[in-house]
Parts: structure tokens; C-alpha cells; sequence
């Protein structure tokens, strides 16, 4: 059986070793630090870091293989459609011009555009690989206790424990079902034409969908059975203390948020200009 699409991946790392707080509340630092700041060096930093941390992780690439193809697709979609539609915005935005390649009609390739399309680029990566490296060391039932001990309701917090753990029961399923399909002769390989595999991943869809919908409610129903929700919170089974690390962990995150409201008041703006 293939590994999950995206989900929790047993390694022995130094990640997994950590509670689901910290590293929820770096994961948060890296999303907040990024969004905030558009300087390229403490992006590059961030980026660095979500390398160290993929590779403290131990989780392989083969491991999310699928997706990091996906993202990378997205990536290159993003900065093709930038540039078609926004050939100039790196020179408004940094208020000179270099060019680099003098192309057709406006879309002149500029050393300006092709730095604030590297930013765009750098916010991807460090942002990313943190998330996924989150989801692929925390358990669900873990990564749900974290979302309540910061403040998320016990409710929506088990919603989202529960999503992240029938993403692999969603793929075994869509699997099953594709190969019985292929049996009685509904073909979804690159044999047959984009409108034939079309409709044959149609056929697979709805019983998955319609499984979807008995499994939610089967699991609905055991719930309510046994009273989920009647208080105002409950306890956790997979809840850890915290240790020296996770400080450690959550103080630097605490540091990285820093460091980018810093970059933005010292600064005195969100961008690092290098043309100036």
C-alpha cells in the first residue's frame, strides 16, 4: 500500500519529538513573520531554516512527493501569469529600471521584476515547507489538543483532527475504487482520451463522494451517541507537557516574529530595495 497524499509520517526526527504546541506556534511565527515582511533577506533566512528543519524532520521528499510536485506546478503557474499580466510592477515598485531582456511589445524582462518575482518565489518557501512539515510530525489527535490549548474551540479543533485523519481512508478508498473500475473495464490511464478519462473519473468520484458522506455520518452519530460537545471542554489523550525544547522552540519563533515587525518599522516599509 503507497503512503498517504498528506498526512502524519512516522519518523524518528527531532521534530516528532516536540509537542504539537510548539510547533504549531512556530508554524504560526513562520505564516505571521512572512506575511509581514517582504524583505528578501529575512525571507532567504526563513527559507534557509525551513531546509534545517525539513532535514532535522527526517521525512524524505518521496514522502510528499505529490504534493511538492503541486506546489511547484502552482509556483511556476503564479510567477508565468505574474509577469504576463504585471510585466512592470517590479519597476513601480522599486522606482528604477534595469533591463535584462529586451522582449516583445511590454513584456521587457527587468532586473527589478525578476527580484520582486524572487521574493514572491521566497515567500513560498518558507512558508510551505514549514506547514507541511507540521502536519507530516504532529499526529491528529495531537494537532488537535494544540489548536485548543491556543485558544481554538474543542469543536472546531476535533473537526479539523478529524479531516486530517481520513485523508488517508479518502485515498485508500479512491484507490479501491479506481482499480474495481479499471476491472469492469473503465480505463483512466494516458491510453485513452482526456474526455474518456474524464468520464471514467467521474464513475470513480461519485461512490467516493457518497462513501464520504456514510463515513460523516456514521462518525456524526457515534459522537452525538456518546455526548460530544454537551460541556465546555474536554481532556485530551494525546496532549504532552511541555520541556526545556518547546520553550526553546517557541521562544525563537516568538524571536522570528520579532525580527519581522522590526524589518518593517527600522525599515520604514514591508520592502528591502536593493536598487536604491
Amino acid at each position: 500500500m503507497s503512503s498517504p497524499l498528506l498526512g502524519y509520517v512516522p519518523r524518528q526526527g527531532w521534530l516528532h519529538t516536540l509537542t504539537g504546541v510548539s510547533k504549531l506556534v512556530l508554524v504560526l511565527a513562520l505564516v505571521v513573520g512572512a506575511m509581514i515582511s517582504f524583505d528578501a533577506r529575512y525571507l532567504l533566512g526563513l527559507s534557509l531554516l525551513s531546509v534545517v528543519l525539513w532535514a532535522v524532520s527526517r521525512v524524505r521528499l518521496r514522502d510528499l512527493a505529490v504534493v511538492l510536485w503541486l506546489i511547484a506546478i502552482f509556483m511556476v503557474l503564479n510567477n508565468l501569469l505574474i509577469f504576463l499580466f504585471a510585466p512592470g510592477y517590479g519597476e513601480q515598485l522599486f522606482g528604477s529600471r534595469t533591463l535584462l531582456v529586451d522582449g516583445p511589445w511590454r513584456w521587457d524582462l527587468t532586473a527589478q521584476q525578476l527580484f520582486y518575482q524572487l521574493v514572491v518565489t521566497l515567500k513560498y518557501v518558507a512558508v510551505l515547507p514549514g506547514v507541511l512539515l507540521f502536519i507530516t510530525t504532529t499526529r491528529p489527535p495531537e494537532f488537535a489538543s494544540s489548536l485548543n490549548r491556543i485558544g481554538v474551540p474543542y469543536r472546531a479543533a476535533y473537526a479539523v483532527s478529524l479531516a486530517l485523519r481520513y485523508i488517508p481512508d479518502v485515498q485508500r478508498d479512491f484507490r479501491t475504487i479506481s482499480q474495481a473500475q479499471q476491472a469492469r473495464g473503465l480505463d483512466v490511464s494516458r491510453k485513452v482520451g482526456l474526455g474518456t478519462r474524464i468520464r471514467n473519473l467521474t464513475s470513480t468520484l461519485m461512490p467516493l463522494l457518497l462513501g464520504a458522506f456514510d463515513r460523516i455520518e456514521s462518525v456524526a452519530a457515534a459522537m452525538e451517541l456518546r455526548g460530544f460537545g454537551r460541556g465546555k471542554g474536554r481532556t485530551w489523550f494525546d496532549q504532552r507537557p511541555l520541556r526545556t525544547r518547546d520553550v526553546v522552540v517557541m521562544v525563537g519563533a516568538a524571536l522570528l516574529l520579532a525580527a519581522s515587525v522590526a524589518l518593517v518599522v527600522l525599515g520604514g516599509g514591508r520592502w528591502w530595495n536593493p536598487f536604491a
